[in-house]
């Protein structure tokens, strides 16, 4: 597929939304608007116990409070892992000394272009968290069994929680 036209409709801090258009070889025509975002960073802090840290906000489109683990938006010039350190440490005040990468994921490309990767993150030290203006965030370590019930009951429906577990050691 060739982009044939791209118009920005909307832009905030957070995202920018396209309207694009784009043709293939053949003539097949297609028309999306897109909403644009410079990708995610995702961490699973995973203790010496095997437990998991998940975050707890409140996530305004889902009208609810989520428990999830902690994630953010990558800042102009950083890098997924970058991005993946400073998040830890903003949202959680960890810091770790072991990262694997556990995987790279688009969460919705029918209309979003963002990419998420996830890392594990261990070998931890705790800090002082400094969330954002706009973030009220709650810590909790769970056991992996107890996020497997919590996403058989549905208390746990992040999807990249779900994936970073699935991926990761812990919920193997």
């Amino acid at each position: 597929m060739q982009i044939t036209s791209s118009i920005e409709k909307y832009s905030c801090s957070i995202f920018r939304v396209t309207e694009d258009e784009a043709t293939d070889p053949s003539g097949f025509h297609i028309k999306r608007s897109i909403i644009r975002h410079p990708g995610s960073a995702v961490v699973m802090p995973v203790d010496e116990q095997g437990r998991i840290l998940l975050v707890r906000q409140f996530r305004l489109p889902a009208n609810r409070y989520l428990w999830e683990i902690p994630a953010g938006k990558m800042d102009e010039g950083e890098n997924a892992f970058q991005a993946a350190q400073r998040e830890l440490g903003e949202e959680t005040g960890l810091t770790a000394k072991s990262w694997k990468e556990l995987v790279t994921f688009y969460p919705s490309p029918g209309y979003v272009e963002e990419k998420m990767t996830i890392f594990e993150a261990t070998d931890l030290t705790q800090g002082e968290a400094h969330n954002m203006e706009d973030e009220r965030i709650e810590c909790r370590w769970f056991t992996p069994q107890e996020i497997r019930e919590g996403m058989a009951s549905g208390e746990i429906q992040d999807a990249k929680t779900i994936i970073g577990f699935l991926m990761g050691g812990a919920g193997r």
